[in-house]
Parts: structure tokens; sequence; C-alpha cells
């Protein structure tokens, strides 16, 4: 099976004209699994395969080997490199070391961050965006959501990501939820994350300056509605 997509890969890649760029424009996943017993997102399956489509019409598969899974709600594009065209991002797992978050683009994998370390240990994407305005794009993630619950943000600069900023007590998911609560938004000031604490009781705007993570209340947590809100800039 594996020799079989990369076969196809090859082939797509040959097909492509001498110095075409392809341009992604949708992702999602196939080949879905119960290889990897962990269920964080409420059922036992997870996939095995990220398909990218691109504006040319044409697409390309890659295929995990079978000790990985994409354990996630869907890949995630976003121009991270700001040359126009978007990267992928995705939350890979790992039979014995867990989660870690990875960058696609239209040749495959560009880079990840380390493993958490161990099986079933996941972490839960906020987003991407120029958090601090120095001009290179952030990815922010929570770090074990359940357990841990460490905001960390990685910044994506000449094809790798370097963690620039950590700070613990904060969750943007509940086991057995199909979906990551909070994101990013733009209000006045510059981006900031909006996320729930712990305790799921406040929310809280994150902003990244310099190498810290300043943090204050955005409100109550009391639902969905109530995080649509802070993301509209109209908090409670």
């Amino acid at each position: 099976m594996r020799a079989a997509a990369c076969a196809f890969a090859a082939a797509l890649l040959a097909a492509l004209p001498a110095g075409a760029a392809p341009v992604i424009a949708a992702a999602t996943y196939d080949d879905p699994t119960t290889r990897y017993a962990h269920g964080v997102l409420g059922d036992a399956i997870e996939h095995g395969t990220l398909v990218l489509a691109f504006t040319d019409g044409s697409a390309r598969r890659f295929v995990l080997p079978e000790s990985r899974v994409f354990e996630d709600t869907a890949p995630r594009l976003a121009d991270l490199d700001t040359d126009g065209a978007p990267e992928v991002i995705v939350v890979e797992s790992d039979q014995r070391r867990g989660a870690r978050l990875a960058v696609y683009g239209p040749n495959g994998l560009i880079t990840a961050t380390p493993y958490i370390g161990t099986a079933n240990r996941w972490l839960a994407p906020i987003g991407a965006a120029d958090l601090d305005g120095d001009g290179t794009v952030d990815i922010a993630y929570v770090d074990r959501p359940h357990l841990a619950r460490v905001l960390r943000v990685w910044r994506f600069e000449n094809g790798q990501l370097t963690e620039i900023a950590q700070d613990a007590g904060y969750s943007n998911h509940r086991i057995g939820e199909d979906f990551i609560t909070g994101g990013i938004r733009t209000c006045a000031g510059g981006p900031e994350l909006v996320l729930p604490e712990a305790r799921w009781q406040r929310l809280k705007a994150v902003r990244l300056e310099g190498n810290r993570l300043k943090a204050r209340d955005a409100g109550a947590f009391d639902g969905p509605s109530s995080v649509a809100a802070a993301l509209a800039c109209k908090e409670r």
C-alpha cells in the first residue's frame, strides 16, 4: 500500500511542468483507520492520508506509515512563509510517541515539532498569525489540553519551527468533543489568541510580546456563543 502511494506521488511530481510551483487550494484527510486507540475526539476513527488539492485541478496524497495517524479535526491552510501560497498545518500522532504538530507543503512534510513523547498524549491547534508583528508567522497550540494545559507558540521561519513562548494554565479542548474551542482574533492593537483558562470558567485574550505571553480576561466562558462573541471582539 505504501509503495503504491509513493509511486502515485512520484507520478504526479513527474507530470508537473519543469519549474512549476503548484498552489494548494484545499486539504482533507482520507483513509479512515482505527489503528490508533485513543478516541480523544469522540470516536476511534483517525486518518492515514492527507490529500492536497491544487488550483490547477491536480491532487496529491501523502500516506503516513502504519505507526502514525492524523489525529485531528481537519487540516488548516495558512500562508506560513508569506509567499502568497498556503501551507497546511496538521496534527500527527505516533503509536509510541504521541502527538506532534506538522507542516506540509505541495511536496510533503516540511517540518514538525518534537513529539510529546508518550502515546495517547495530544495537542490542540489554535491557529497561525504574525502574533508579534515581526513579519514572521507564529503557530499556537495547547499541549495536552486535558493534562499539562500548556500554551505553546512556535515561529515558522526558513522552513523550520522554533518554540518562542509558552505559558501554563490554558485549555481549548475537552475529551470527546469533535471540535477545538477558541482561535485568533484581531481587535484593536493586533492579533490575540482567545481560549479558555484551564478550569473552563473564563476566557483569556493572550498576546505575544517578545518571548512572553501576556493574558487578560475576555469574559465568562458559557459555551460556544461566548467564544464567538469574544472572537468577534464583542466581549460580554
